[in-house]
């Protein structure tokens, strides 16, 4: 858990990490969180168009949610341009993700909810629990973020790999021996 004390420093790193992003990495993050929107935008009707009607109206908190999600599914997305490893939170940006989409989507028109518990249950139960989706979500995204960043910062330098046991393991390789592994 982390604590109040904490958060502003969380902030702190969170934000040097994002200043030492290449010009790359912001074009990245431009396209995935454009795509991020349309691709959530048009199955929900937040964004208009021909293909989809949506049965209820969109809410107030429906826009904010769509957009903090694009925008940090985009700068999650552009954490993996780099070319040096980091630790991956591939779990807590798709699962923050759909639950992001499920939380600005109609309640009516999710297929997989009104299987499951009908047009009533949709409107009755589901759609009272959207907005603590859009949390939790969004928190999942952030989380995700968070991770990424901390992981990029943690791996500032490459390992350095001895020229006495690079070049044994390039002989190794050469001889076939690469499967074996010796004392």
């Amino acid at each position: 858990m982390i604590h109040a004390r904490a958060v502003p420093r969380l902030a702190l790193e969170t934000s040097k990490q994002l200043r030492l992003f290449t010009r790359r990495q912001w074009l990245v993050a431009a396209c995935v969180a454009a795509a991020t929107a349309l691709l959530t935008g048009l199955p929900t009707d937040i964004v208009p168009n021909p293909f989809y009607r949506r049965m209820t109206p969109i809410l107030w908190w429906d826009y904010p949610v769509w957009a903090a999600t694009a925008v940090l599914a985009g700068l999650v997305f552009a954490t993996y341009v780099r070319s040096r490893p980091a630790g991956s939170s591939v779990g807590a940006t798709a699962g923050g993700g759909l639950m992001s989409f499920f939380a600005v989507g109609c309640p009516i028109c999710n297929k997989l909810v009104v299987g499951l518990i009908g047009v009533g249950g949709a409107l009755s139960f589901f759609a009272p629990l959207q907005p603590y989706l859009a949390l939790g979500g969004l928190a999942l995204l952030v989380l995700s973020l968070v991770l990424r960043l901390r992981a990029l910062a943690s791996c500032e330098l490459e390992p350095v790999v001895p020229e006495p046991l690079l070049s044994a393991a390039r002989g190794r390789i050469r001889e076939g021996d690469a499967t074996r592994a010796e004392p």
